[in-house]
């Protein structure tokens, strides 16, 4: 059993010596998690308005209702602001002009010149902005009217702020009706990007060291420790208990480190790393296998990173399973990445508890089992000839 360990701790080791896993071991997973949860997750930006003309109280109580909102506002001139629409780098521009100002100022009907963008989240941000205007009409109607029966206007708007404050806020309790929707209720803005990461790095990093176990045999280092006091058995347990230490530590750094610095929740967190121990070994069994199959190191880098990223787009590492048509849905179940996905779906967003999770469980030790066997076979026999 040492000597089992000692080859395994010799390839955590060597993985965390080598200098070009820095940006892509603990950089880069976070980085990605960053953008997609800033993209597409739950509670991201609203949307991006200008709002341009003179300025006015129209256009600084507007500004604060749209901000208010989580809208990013900006403040470009008309024509710099439609530059912007179309290149598509805002979803609404709005202008206030001098008479919208007065009308403001005076109680009268607002009109606004509001040009719409091409982007898919430009009509949910259009009805934000006419939210926006209603809320403020509102509010300067209800000071008109304090004015108008004798209450100062310092005075009118502060009794508004006071009375607002004392006001219970209506409680907005939102139903999901749709499949699609339920699917993903209660998943945190970076949650679908952290798991799916997980399963992408952990995955792409096994495979991409497989060119290590050709080195180790073209260098005579496999050799010259067959020499020593070790056995070949120990030395592909050590092979594949190397692997599965390189995948965990990978996908532990992953739950870690996104838990603490965008609060991702793993739910029941022995589930998820029960999930990730079975996952890993999945992937070493696969590292294995495929540094014995091929010969040189430059194939194996090149065949790792291939087959890891097509494997994880499959596998919903890359976009959300429930968005995949039926036949592609069946066809992710033969990578390892679709059943952890349904685990740590089951986990994360539904509380799942360790009978939930089974089948999935099931299967991926069942690929596990099968793996690390194929790829401790072929290692026995590629160091048979090498001898």
């Amino acid at each position: 059993m040492r000597n089992v360990l000692t080859v395994a701790g010799v390839e955590l080791r060597l993985f965390l010596r080598d200098r070009s896993n820095l940006f892509f071991v603990f950089v880069f997973p976070l980085m990605l998690v960053l953008m997609i949860g800033a993209q597409f997750g739950e509670g991201a930006q609203s949307g991006r308005v200008a709002v341009a003309g003179p300025d006015s109280s129209l256009r600084t109580a507007l500004v604060e209702a749209l901000e208010s909102d989580d809208v990013v506002v900006s403040e470009p001139g008309w024509d710099s602001a439609l530059e912007l629409l179309a290149r598509g780098r805002l979803d609404v521009a709005v202008r206030v002009d001098e008479s919208a100002a007065a009308a403001y100022g005076s109680g009268d009907a607002l009109q606004l010149e509001a040009v719409r963008g091409s982007s898919a989240n430009a009509p949910v941000v259009e009805q934000e902005v006419r939210t926006a205007v209603d809320a403020v009409r509102a509010g300067r109607s209800r000071v008109l009217a304090l004015e108008a029966h004798g209450v100062p206007p310092d005075r009118a708007e502060t009794a508004l702020v006071t009375a607002e404050g004392r006001a219970s806020a209506p409680v907005l309790e939102v139903s999901y009706v749709d499949e699609l929707s339920q699917q993903f209720e209660g998943l945190g803005q970076f949650d679908l990007g952290a798991s799916g990461q997980l399963l992408l790095f952990v995955f792409l990093t096994c495979l991409a060291g497989s060119a290590t176990l050709i080195q180790a045999r073209r260098l005579g280092v496999v050799a010259r420790m067959l020499a020593g006091p070790m056995t070949a058995g120990q030395l592909v347990a050590g092979e594949v208990l190397g692997r599965w230490a390189i995948g965990l530590f990978q996908g532990g750094y992953i739950m870690l480190a996104s838990s603490v610095m965008f609060g991702v929740g793993w739910g029941n967190l022995g589930l998820s790393l029960l999930v990730l121990v079975l996952f890993s070994l999945v992937a070493a069994g696969a590292a294995i296998l495929l540094g014995t199959l091929l010969e040189n190191e430059g194939a194996a880098s090149g065949a790792g990173v291939g087959f890891g990223l097509v494997l994880a787009a499959l596998g919903g590492s890359m976009m959300p399973l429930e968005l995949f048509p039926d036949t592609m849905r069946t066809v992710a179940n033969v990578t390892p990445h679709a059943w952890a996905y349904d685990a740590f779906a089951e986990i994360q967003r539904r509380s799942g508890t360790l009978l939930d999770v089974l089948p999935q469980l099931g299967v991926l030790a069942a690929m596990a089992v099968v793996l690390a066997a194929a790829g401790a076979w072929s290692l026995r026999r590629s160091l048979a000839r090498a001898m």
